[in-house]
């Protein structure tokens, strides 16, 4: 197998041919057909992230084939398109998988962070953590789905029945979740880094009734927000910009520090809340959710080879919409 490999901290991932990996009990290997590249993975690469361990193959986002089943596995079968997502696998007996929250798992593994991930022509995967797709759709344009898709479509989930709904961050969940939202009949604010004009017509062009700097503010208050963009001075802003009982959702595994915030912000009941992973049921619901809204992700396909050079892009905010790895 072929793959793009982190060796350490802050470090270039290095094309490697390595043994083609066999699949252990309740395992399935799969040969992979695209890879979404996640802000996450930045994080892996950045060593911002507790307890790497490695070498290790980052990418989560990850659309395949099974081409080979390890004992016990009665999910899938040879040639089975499916999907891995970011949760690889959970305990089974800790009290928050015990108790419906699979997500908050006191031993999980995250593909592409504690296990290897897609950015490689082979994977192995938990099979009872990976879901089926079917044969319809593009492979490059499912991937972003896996992450963005599934941590944007918790995210909107806690963020309730807000009508007037603000994205702080129009990245690739930024872009799928607006789509939804819109589909569902509420009214999409759209906040992008200063001066991403590409960005802000973007977000007009899914359907956001408003779009700009997140420096600035509508006229009318919000019934809720999501941050997407890791940049922990968006918390103060999103506060400000909700309405008395509105709720900022920070939907990021990493964020930079939030700086102090007075108050006033915070009071007449206005709530800050994360979203942590997912569970398999959200990925479920967001699969069957995502064909019925008509969602459809804007991708560019790149190389595995190059995959150094897209998280550079990334980083830089070069990529409007989402970037997927083939192998």
């Amino acid at each position: 197998m072929r793959a793009m490999v982190l060796p350490g901290p802050r470090s270039d991932l290095q094309l490697q041919q390595r043994a083609d990996p066999q699949p252990g009990e309740g395992e399935i290997r799969v040969a992979v057909s695209a890879c979404g590249v996640c802000r996450t993975d930045l994080h892996v690469v950045d060593g911002e992230l507790p307890d790497i361990k490695y070498p290790i193959i980052p990418g989560h986002e990850i659309v395949g084939r099974v081409d080979l089943v390890g004992p016990a596995v009665t999910t899938h079968r040879v040639g089975d398109r499916i999907g891995i997502p970011w949760l690889g696998h959970t305990c089974g007996v800790c009290r928050f998988c015990k108790e419906g929250m699979e997500n908050l798992c006191d031993r999980p593994l995250f593909t592409g962070y504690t296990r290897d991930g897609g950015f490689a022509s082979h994977t192995i995967a938990d099979a009872s953590y990976a879901f089926p797709l079917g044969e319809d759709g593009d492979d490059a344009s499912i991937a972003p789905l896996l992450c963005a898709g599934l941590i944007g479509w918790r995210s909107l989930v806690i963020a309730g029945h807000a009508e007037r709904l603000g994205i702080y961050g129009f990245g690739a969940a930024g872009h799928i979740i607006c789509q939804i939202a819109v589909w569902q009949g509420r009214s999409v604010y759209a906040f992008t880094r200063q001066g991403d004009l590409a960005a802000q017509e973007f977000a007009r062009q899914l359907g956001a009734v408003w779009a700009g700097g997140s420096d600035t503010r509508p006229e009318q208050p919000l019934d809720a927000a999501i941050i997407y963009a890791p940049a922990g001075e968006l918390v103060p802003a999103a506060l400000r910009a909700v309405r008395k009982s509105g709720r900022v959702v920070c939907a990021g595994i990493h964020m930079s520090d939030i700086p102090s915030f007075p108050y006033a912000i915070l009071w007449e009941e206005r709530q800050l809340v994360s979203v942590a992973n997912l569970t398999r049921q959200d990925g479920l619901d967001f699969l069957k959710i995502a064909p019925q809204a008509g969602v459809k992700t804007q991708t560019t396909a790149f190389p595995l080879e190059q995959a150094n050079e897209v998280l550079t892009k990334f980083r830089t905010g070069q990529i409007l919409g989402a970037a997927v790895l083939r192998p």
